[in-house]
């Protein structure tokens, strides 16, 4: 079975944001800055891939509208 890169991408961003919560609360003290980069990286990757797909879906509707008023 063959995987695409966005399939990868969309089960490895809650993964990371689960294992700093994960990772965050059961440490030390000392330690628990180490795991809010991953959760960031994680929280950062979900955003960006939420509005690419709202720009993206905005100029598909906008060149439907554009084709609507020419006719």
């Amino acid at each position: 079975m063959k995987f695409e890169k966005a399939y990868i991408f969309s089960l490895v961003a809650p993964l990371m944001i689960l294992l700093s919560i994960v990772g965050f609360t059961l440490r030390k003290d000392s330690k628990k800055i180490f795991y809010l980069p991953i959760g960031l990286m994680g929280i950062i990757i979900i955003s960006e891939k939420e509005l690419s797909r709202g720009i993206r879906r905005k100029k598909i509707f906008n060149k439907i509208k554009s084709f609507k008023q020419t006719k």
